[in-house]
């Protein structure tokens, strides 16, 4: 995933609301980037179970990649369950 042209442009977008999220405890993680720049990211942390998860999913971290990497056709959240 790494190899995407895309990876290094979406990982600074969401670099720059980082700090917010991890002020809460939270953070956002990139699953998967198909090859038609379909996003996938998963919320983790105090931010996977927070009431207000969906506004923070799409008014910041879905606003920020839009607005730095316009070729991104599609962003979504899943969860995602990390093997322990």
């Amino acid at each position: 995933m790494e190899n995407h042209p895309l990876y290094a442009r979406i990982q600074s977008a969401l670099d720059s609301i980082r700090p917010y999220l991890i002020a809460d405890g939270g953070n956002v993680e990139i699953v998967e980037i198909s090859e038609e720049n379909e996003l996938k990211l998963s919320l983790v942390g105090n931010c996977k179970s927070c009431n207000m998860s969906a506004m923070t999913f799409r008014a910041g971290v879905e606003e920020a990649i839009k607005r730095e990497v316009p070729e991104v056709k599609s962003v979504e959240e899943i969860s995602q369950i990390i093997p322990q």
